[in-house]
């Protein structure tokens, strides 16, 4: 998985938005975010993900297929919501099957966004609380295991003057050593 800041640059999310020259993110700076990833070879994962999943309580899964024959008509405004900068009071687990797309995370205190491309194989567990976002590459589409620790649910908050004091924002920001 290959993480670098976000350019800024006005134009299609679906470009790579890294700059010239690249300011690459090291996972260890990812991981002190809460952001934790894993390179899993997709033949015979199973096993490893299994073991993930028992390790970390993670009970329920399923599968999402974002592309516009995997979504078809709500394909649009689910890229636009996904785009949008939110954050969940639950982990959000990855695990991508096939395709590419982009994770921006939103490095706190700097309020800078950095890109995490996502490629098969790649697991990412984005923690309760942080603000980031989804699209897809230039290719499309793509199909990712969804692991859940209870029922699958999938609730955005969008970013604003009430998620910045949601108690699982606060409570991130307290796990990775910001505020109070």
């Amino acid at each position: 998985m290959r993480a670098y800041y976000f350019d800024n640059v006005p134009g299609d999310q679906r470009l790579a938005h890294e700059p010239v020259p690249s300011r690459p993110v090291a996972p260890d700076t990812l991981a002190q975010m809460g952001v934790l990833t894993w390179q899993i070879p997709v033949a015979g994962y199973e096993e490893k993900l299994d073991g993930i999943a028992r390790e970390r309580g993670y009970k329920n899964s399923d599968t999402i297929d974002v592309s516009r024959e995997g979504m078809g008509e709500v394909y649009e405004a689910k890229i636009k919501g996904f785009f949008q900068e939110h954050m969940h009071e639950d982990e959000e687990i990855r695990y991508i099957l096939s395709g590419s797309g982009f994770f921006d995370v939103r490095e706190t205190p700097s309020d800078a966004w950095i890109r995490v491309a996502a490629e098969p194989g790649d697991f990412l567990i984005l923690p309760a609380g942080i603000y980031h976002r989804f699209t897809l590459d230039e290719r499309d589409n793509i199909k990712a295991l969804r692991l859940f620790q209870d029922e699958p649910k999938w609730i955005p908050h969008a970013r604003s003057a009430a998620t910045d004091v949601n108690n699982h924002r606060v409570g991130y920001l307290r796990a990775i050593g910001v505020g109070a």
